[in-house]
């Protein structure tokens, strides 16, 4: 099936007009989401606990705020964009048995519904909406008058509209003015699994430490190999992201390139694919999300004992003092814990 890219002249926002639109959770994706939306024109109201230390900060935004059991009561279309380890608990509590025939549930990654965590009641709309970035740079790219590339997808249609809807809610979030791709759930969550764990989060994370702790042992200065594996990173992704691997080869040294072409295959190398088939196994039988729910099901001590592990590397507290002494990285940071 030829690959679809939808656009803003292909999605009409009317479509959500006289409709109410619950974000659940006000996080890296929901501020975005939500925030996106109203600037837009729609009704949104977020939905969180009342203890919740979101709250101020989404009635700070200027947004309306409630209960997820009151949200989702007085919604048409509910998006949930909370952790996928407490989605499905909220769900069953605050969304099912407020939902009706005809709503639209919608999902910000489609983990809980193809894994069958959340099973909806056949006559409620499911679609989700996937923008492909954090939800800083969503609401950063929408603020500057662009858009953050989403993939849409329908797991349930009974009223028959459910990708207009989906295309209405990408293009309110900005997501139209970048490319708004359909999918679907399994593929969608499938691969965003195997692209988190092998390259853009474990894969990458893992070569940077590696090449920093490499470094250090052979007797280089920390701050050295913190430039050289882990700071320069973004200059050469920035090119990459720009024009292809190609683009950043071209802008490279002669003897990077070298070094790229003849050592590069020797760190990622046939034994390095065949773990990455492995996890993709784990990934498309269940076997991570599984030992993901089970994980927070047992109240995430291996989980949060290797964030405590990560955080205590000492290349965080190299890296810490080496942004001390560039002032400017702070300016117009994607991510403000006091407000997102």
């Amino acid at each position: 099936m030829a690959l679809r890219i939808f656009y803003d002249k292909d999605a009409d926002l009317g479509r959500l007009e006289g409709r109410m639109v619950a974000v659940l959770g006000y996080g890296s994706q929901g501020h975005a989401h939500a925030q996106n939306l109203a600037a837009s024109g729609v009704d949104v109201v977020v939905g969180l606990r009342e203890s919740s230390p979101s709250w101020a900060k989404a009635e700070a935004a200027g947004l309306k705020v409630m209960t997820p059991d009151e949200a989702s009561r007085v919604a048409d279309i509910v998006m949930m964009t909370l952790p996928d380890e407490t989605t499905a608990a909220i769900y069953r509590e605050h969304v099912e048995p407020n939902l009706e025939a005809g709503n639209y549930l919608a999902v910000a990654h489609g983990f809980n519904i193809h894994f069958g965590v959340i099973d909806p009641p056949p006559e409620v709309n499911v679609f989700m909406c996937a923008p492909k970035g954090p939800g800083h740079t969503v609401r950063a790219n929408y603020e500057q008058g662009r858009g953050v590339p989403s993939l849409v997808a329908v797991h349930q249609d009974p009223t028959g509209d459910s990708l207009e809807i989906a295309l209405a809610y990408a293009k309110g979030i900005g997501a139209g003015r970048a490319g708004i791709i359909e999918t679907n759930f399994r593929e969608e969550t499938e691969t965003d699994l195997f692209g988190e764990q092998t390259v853009l989060c474990g894969g990458l994370t893992a070569l940077m430490q590696a090449g920093y702790e490499t470094l250090v042992e052979a007797g280089y200065a920390p701050e050295m190999a913190y430039f050289e594996t882990i700071h320069e990173v973004k200059l050469i992704v920035d090119l990459v992201y720009e024009g292809g691997v190609a683009n950043m080869r071209y802008s490279v040294s002669n003897t990077a390139e070298y070094g790229d072409l003849t050592r590069g295959p020797r760190i990622v190398d046939e034994s390095v694919r065949e773990r990455m088939r492995e996890i993709l196994k784990e990934i498309q039988t269940g076997v991570f999300a599984r030992e993901f729910i089970v994980e927070n099901q047992s109240g995430g001590l291996q989980f949060q004992a290797l964030r405590k592990q990560g955080q205590a590397h000492p290349m965080e507290e190299v890296g810490a003092r080496l942004r001390e002494l560039m002032p400017w990285l702070s300016e117009n940071r994607l991510v403000d814990r006091s407000k997102n």
